[in-house]
C-alpha cells in the first residue's frame, strides 16, 4: 500500500498547521491511489466512505440532473477535497439523512489522490478539535436554517411583488367594467323610456320602422369603427367633429348636443348621416328619435368596453395560470416564449413604467424538456433584477431567443450602470447583493444559478461593464432524458 510520509503530506494546505503526531496519523491511516484519465473516483450513488484530496492530475465534480450528470467544477489544484467531506459533523449527517456522495468525480488527466476513510477521520477529528467541529456543527446548522428561511422570504418576496402587480393589472379592467355596467344600466333604462314614447301612438308605424333601420344601420356603422373598418381621425380632427355636431344639434333644435356628439363621433357617424336622418323622419319626432338611436349605439359601446374588460381579466388569469403551470406536469416540453411572456404579464405595470421592452424572439427555436414553473422562477428574478438597474431613470430592456448548437439561447439585456468585474464574480453566490438593506436576500441569482445548471443541466453567464448595462445568457438544453422518478 502507497502511502504519503508525514513531510510530503505537510506540504500541502490541508495539512500544514497539524504537529508531528497528527501527521504521522494521517500518514497511516491514508493511502495514495491513483486513476488513469476517465476514471471514476467515486460516483452518486454510492455510500460516502471516503475523504478524497488531490496530489496532481484534474479532477471534474459532476452533480447528477435527472439522468445525466452536470459538471460543476475542475480543478488542478494540488490539496483540494472531496468526497466525505461533512463525515465529522453531525448536523451535516442528519440533515442529508443519506450515506451517499450525491456527486461524482471523474479525473480528466492520469491522477493520484490521497484517501483516507470517512469514520476514521471523523472521529480523530473530533479528538484533535473539539470546539472547531462544535463551531462547525453550529455553522452548518445556522446557515442551513437560515438559507432556509431567506429563501422562503426570496420566494414570499417575489410573490408578494408579482401579486401587487397582478391586482393592479385586474384593477384597471375590473373597475372599467363595473363603470361600464353601471353607465349601460341607465341608458338601458333611458332607451326604454324613449322606447315607450315612440311607440305610444303619437309616432306613425313608418316612421317607427324607419327609425328602427336607422339605428340598425348606426350600430352596423359603429362596428366598423370599432374593428378599424373605417378612417380614423386625430385627437383634433374627433374634436373639431364633436363641435359640427353639437352645432348642428342646436339648428335642428335637438337639446343637450354636447353629450350626443362624442358617442357619434365614436360610432364612426358624420354630417351626411345625420342629414339623412333629419330628411327621414318628422321634425317633431327628430329628437326623440335620434336619443333613441344614440341611447342604442352608447349600450352597444358600453357592452364593447365591457366585452374589452372581461378579454383582458381573461387574458391576465390565463397568463397567472400559465406563469405558475397549476394545471401542467412538472417536468415537459415547453415553449420558452410563453413562460418568459407570461412572466412579463405578471410584472406588469413594473415593465412598462418608463421602460422600452424589446423582444426579438426566434420563432423556430423548438420546444425544450424542463420544469417550466420553475423557469419562471428563473424569468421572474432576471427581469425584476433588470427592471431595478435601470430605476429610477428608464432605459431599455430587450429579451431576444435563439438556438445555440443544442442548446437555446435566452438573453435579456439592461441598459441600467452595469456591474464592475468584482461584482460579477459574486453575483451567482449565496446571500450577496448590491442592493439597499431590505431590498434584496441575495438569493435570487442564486436560485436562478441551481434551477439552470443543478436542476436543467445548462449554463448561465453575466456580460456587463460599469456604464454599459448587463447582459444575462441562459442557455437550456433542446434535448434532455426525462428525470428518474424515484
Amino acid at each position: 500500500m502507497e502511502r504519503l510520509t508525514p513531510a510530503e503530506l505537510s506540504r500541502f494546505f490541508l495539512f500544514e498547521k497539524l504537529n508531528e503526531d497528527q501527521l504521522q496519523w494521517m500518514s497511516e491511516h491514508g493511502e495514495v491511489v491513483r486513476y488513469p484519465p476517465g476514471a471514476v473516483v467515486y460516483s452518486a450513488d454510492e455510500p460516502a466512505t471516503c475523504f478524497y484530496m488531490l496530489v496532481e492530475g484534474r479532477q471534474a465534480l459532476l452533480k447528477q440532473v435527472g439522468d445525466h450528470e452536470v459538471e460543476v467544477s475542475r480543478t488542478d489544484r494540488p490539496g483540494v477535497y472531496s468526497g466525505a467531506t461533512w463525515a465529522w459533523l453531525t448536523s451535516a449527517r442528519e440533515a442529508t439523512k443519506s450515506p451517499f456522495y450525491g456527486g461524482s468525480m471523474r479525473t480528466l488527466d492520469e491522477s493520484v489522490f490521497f484517501r483516507i476513510p470517512g469514520e476514521e477521520l471523523s472521529e480523530v477529528l473530533k479528538e484533535w478539535f473539539p470546539m472547531a467541529i462544535h463551531l462547525l456543527d453550529g455553522l452548518f446548522t445556522g446557515m442551513r436554517n437560515s438559507e432556509a428561511v431567506v429563501g422562503q422570504r426570496e420566494r414570499l418576496s417575489a410573490l408578494g411583488r408579482l401579486t401587487a402587480g397582478l391586482t393592479h393589472e385586474l384593477n384597471n379592467p375590473a373597475s372599467a367594467a363595473v363603470r361600464a355596467t353601471a353607465t349601460l344600466r341607465e341608458r338601458v333604462a333611458a332607451m326604454r323610456g324613449k322606447l315607450k314614447h315612440l311607440a305610444s301612438g303619437k309616432v306613425d308605424p313608418d316612421t317607427l320602422v324607419k327609425l328602427t333601420g336607422l339605428q340598425e344601420e348606426a350600430i352596423e356603422q359603429s362596428a366598423k369603427a370599432k374593428s378599424g373598418k373605417t378612417k380614423h381621425l386625430t385627437p383634433l380632427q374627433a374634436n373639431d367633429l364633436e363641435d359640427e355636431f353639437s352645432d348642428w344639434c342646436d339648428e335642428h333644435g335637438v337639446s343637450a348636443g354636447w353629450h350626443l356628439a362624442p358617442i357619434w363621433v365614436a360610432a364612426g357617424l358624420d354630417l351626411e348621416w345625420l342629414e339623412g336622418l333629419a330628411e327621414s323622419i318628422p321634425q317633431t319626432h327628430l329628437e326623440a328619435g335620434l336619443k333613441w338611436i344614440t341611447y342604442a349605439l352608447e349600450s352597444e359601446q358600453l357592452m364593447a368596453e365591457i366585452e374589452d374588460a372581461t378579454d383582458r381579466i381573461a387574458t391576465l388569469i390565463t397568463a397567472a395560470k400559465q406563469y405558475s403551470q397549476m394545471d401542467r406536469a412538472e417536468y415537459q416540453q415547453v415553449d420558452v416564449h410563453e413562460g418568459i411572456n407570461s412572466t412579463l404579464v405578471m410584472l406588469g405595470e413594473k415593465v412598462r413604467n418608463g421602460l422600452t421592452l424589446e423582444k426579438h424572439y426566434d420563432k423556430s427555436l423548438p420546444q425544450i424538456p424542463a420544469y417550466p414553473a420553475e423557469l419562471n422562477q428563473v424569468w421572474t428574478n432576471l427581469l425584476d433584477n433588470a427592471v431595478h438597474a435601470m430605476q429610477p431613470g428608464g432605459g431599455t430592456l430587450s429579451i431576444s431567443t435563439r438556438a445555440d448548437g443544442e442548446f437555446a439561447l435566452v438573453t435579456i439585456k439592461d441598459t441600467g450602470p452595469g456591474m464592475p468585474a468584482d461584482v460579477q464574480r459574486r453575483i451567482f453566490e449565496p446571500f450577496f447583493t448590491t442592493k439597499p438593506i431590505g431590498e434584496g436576500t441575495g438569493l435570487g441569482l442564486d436560485i436562478v444559478w441551481r434551477i439552470v445548471v443543478n436542476r436543467h443541466g445548462g449554463d448561465i453567464r453575466v456580460h456587463s461593464k460599469p456604464g454599459e448595462g448587463a447582459a444575462f445568457e441562459i442557455r437550456l438544453p433542446l434535448t434532455a432524458p426525462p428525470p428518474v422518478v424515484s
